[in-house]
């Protein structure tokens, strides 16, 4: 049963370079995965910096299961480490596995920016490279303006932006440009949300 299709969508786009500021002080960003209403997983960016020099790992666990019987319907688990240097990537790789379909990818950055949703920049971008099977993807992102999201530590002043074309996704960064919270239809017409702890 494929529900979400890709869940991540992480992504990689033309673009200037990442100003390594936009890391959290954390170190992390952490989110609660939501379906109707019920927490199904985890979405988490690890960040570690050396000079000018950084990496992000990024871990995606979902299982979604069906009331009652307590089965799985569909699961997808993700890995992938971004390696940057001076603000550019160098190298991005992926282990995943969509409900038993295992993907992996290792690519150099070839002056592309990597848009796997946690800084601002991807907003900025109009072709994707999806970082979890490499194929491009076209897409077009309108700015809605300044909103407040609720994280699980309270609301947060954000700035929304929607992605549409090969790949569709509400997406609210907060002041620093770090992302705040996302929003996308999954196959079965459900909404899941991405609640920063």
């Amino acid at each position: 049963m494929r529900i979400f299709g890709l869940v991540v969508g992480l992504a990689v786009a033309l673009a200037a370079p990442v100003n390594a500021l936009s890391i959290p002080a954390s170190g992390k960003l952490s989110f609660d995965v939501v379906r109707k209403g019920k927490d199904i997983g985890d979405h988490t960016f690890s960040f570690s910096h050396a000079s000018n020099s950084f990496t992000v790992k990024v871990a995606t666990d979902i299982v979604v299961t069906v009331p009652l019987i307590r089965t799985t319907a569909y699961s997808f688990k993700h890995a992938s480490v971004e390696t940057w240097k001076g603000g550019k990537l160098q190298e991005i790789s992926s282990k995943t596995n969509d409900d038993g379909e295992p993907h992996q990818l290792k690519s150099a950055s070839n002056g592309a920016l990597p848009a796997s949703l946690w800084n601002d920049d991807i907003v900025r971008s109009q072709k994707l490279m999806n970082t979890i099977d490499g194929t491009m993807m076209k897409v077009r992102v309108a700015d809605l303006g300044n909103e407040t999201v609720n994280t699980k530590r309270g609301a947060v002043p954000a700035h929304h932006y929607r992605m549409s074309g090969d790949l569709a996704r509400d997406l609210w960064y907060d002041a620093n440009g770090n992302l705040a919270q996302v929003a996308f239809k999954a196959d079965d017409g459900s909404t899941v949300m991405y609640i920063r702890k």
